[in-house]
């Protein structure tokens, strides 16, 4: 189990490394073609630091809202659901998150918040009525692991440097290409390369952020059966979820990474390279393993 934890940071922060690298040579480039220089790492910068202060106190919120989250205020309203959050949160030495429940069929989870002491856990409706007890104790440490991990302040710190990639992009094409480097010597082929890597930095941020992503649901598969000492519980509310997959009323891609498993249900079949989540069947055989099983 801690070797599958260890591993997973180690793969996590290098795609971290590997896409702080691409968000600075981007505006390298940009300053460059417009003729700036070093200004255009400070565009960077200046974009990445304004969309992370907005996402750093309002990130959370919005993400709540926009998937209709109810908060639960009192014990009573969901008994079960509150005595497993509790419980997993005292075994683990962790504050009480605040616990939402959203009004949907889809069998789904997610957590949010920048650190464990502002930390949000949700749960479907459909959820809460498949699962049996382990299972949901399963997913409920999953979520939990999230918060413990950070992992929940880590991937809105990954979207909003996708975000600002992509905005660096269209703004530059909005600008124009005028620019001291242009007129150079060779100004036209570093302006064409330029272009290119403009074009293809998105995308290339797009498909670190889902690899993160990844990682991260591994990682917290891992720390999660830690948590609760019974991996099974965990793979076979995977199985119990994957079997049942149907899309969610209200979710969109900014948010899909959040989920315990693609909110887009089996509608969406799309490569593994562009998608949020592992293969269900890996993180099931993983648990196994961890478990002792085969």
């Amino acid at each position: 189990m801690y070797s599958h934890i260890a591993s997973n940071k180690r793969k996590s922060v290098l795609l971290i490394a590997v896409f702080t690298g691409v968000l600075a040579a981007a505006g390298y480039v940009y300053g460059e073609i417009n003729g700036s220089g070093s200004a255009g790492l400070v565009f960077a910068l200046a974009i990445s630091l304004g969309m992370t202060a907005f996402s750093w106190f309002f990130g959370d919120k919005v993400v709540l809202a926009t998937t209709g989250a109810k908060l639960i205020e009192k014990r009573e309203q969901y008994p079960y659901l509150w005595n497993l959050v509790e419980n997993l949160t005292i075994t683990a030495g962790m504050p009480m998150p605040k616990v939402y429940v959203i009004e949907e069929a889809a069998p789904n989870a997610f957590a949010t918040g920048r650190s464990p002491e502002l930390a949000s856990v949700a749960f479907t409706t459909g959820i809460i009525a498949l699962l049996e007890n382990e299972e949901l104790e399963g997913v409920v440490a999953h979520e939990l692991s999230h918060v413990q991990n950070r992992d929940t302040l880590y991937m809105v710190l990954v979207a909003v440097m996708v975000g600002a990639l992509s905005l660096m992009g269209d703004l530059f094409f909005r600008i124009g290409f005028g620019g001291r480097r242009s007129k150079d010597s060779g100004g036209g082929i570093f302006m064409i390369i330029g272009i290119v890597f403009l074009i293809l930095s998105p995308v290339i941020g797009e498909i670190i952020k889902l690899a993160i992503s990844r990682q991260r649901e591994y990682l917290a598969d891992a720390s999660g059966a830690l948590m609760t000492r019974y991996p099974d519980g965990l793979a076979s509310a995977l199985a119990k979820i994957s079997a049942n997959a149907q899309p969610l009323a209200r979710t969109s891609t900014a948010t899909s990474h959040l989920w315990i498993a693609s909110p887009f249900g089996n509608s969406k079949k799309i490569a593994s390279l562009f998608s949020t989540h592992p293969p269900v069947e890996e993180r099931i055989k993983r648990l196994k393993q961890m478990g002792g099983g085969n």
